[in-house]
């Protein structure tokens, strides 16, 4: 993770922020509008199960969590003027030495993310903190076929070992199959 709390000439950086009431949909069609990149993790979901008309819907992976790149500054800016984005919160990092330090995510680590949690088939999962919390593996390279040059964790989900992309303290998606054939151990970037 990357902490910056400078409000003045804080460079572009990816800032994971919470949206209440589920109003991430919303907020990202007024980001699109505004021309601000965003990412929200989208996943098929099976609604209204228990009637005649079962159907799959695209809906937000992480409830109340978008992805947003932009300074802080300009974040700060418009979370004042406009009524649409009001909503948005910035998330703390808790791990930080000093307090209130808002939460950032590398360029690299969310290029790797994106890659991955932007599937919206049966090839990845989403996580919850506790499937990854406290197990520790390696760290790999997929080195062919559609996750080619992404980088993640060896961890066991669901009596697998699967490849999992984590942004430490915010979300984890993992990555249904990957032959061992393609994956190369690596050293963890810092």
């Amino acid at each position: 993770m990357v902490h910056d709390t400078t409000m003045c000439g804080d460079p572009k950086v990816w800032f994971p922020m919470r949206v209440t009431y589920s109003r991430e949909l919303k907020i990202k069609a007024e980001l699109d509008r505004l021309k601000i990149e965003n990412f929200i993790p989208m996943t098929y979901k099976l609604l209204d199960a228990d009637t005649e008309r079962p159907h799959r819907e695209l809906v937000p992976a992480i409830n109340n969590l978008i992805f947003v790149h932009s300074t802080q500054e300009r974040i700060s800016y418009l979370k004042q003027r406009n009524k649409v984005l009001e909503p948005l919160r910035y998330i703390l990092d808790q791990t930080a030495q000093e307090a209130h330090t808002i939460m950032t995510v590398k360029d690299r680590d969310m290029g790797n993310f994106m890659r991955v949690a932007s599937m919206t088939d049966d090839s990845v999962m989403f996580l919850d903190d506790e499937c990854v919390i406290g197990k520790e593996g390696k760290h790999v390279q997929i080195m062919g076929g559609i996750f080619e040059g992404v980088e993640g964790v060896i961890r066991r989900v669901k009596r697998c070992k699967r490849v999992v992309v984590e942004l430490e303290g915010i979300a984890s998606v993992a990555i249904a199959y990957v032959p061992a054939a393609l994956l190369k151990e690596i050293k963890r970037k810092q």
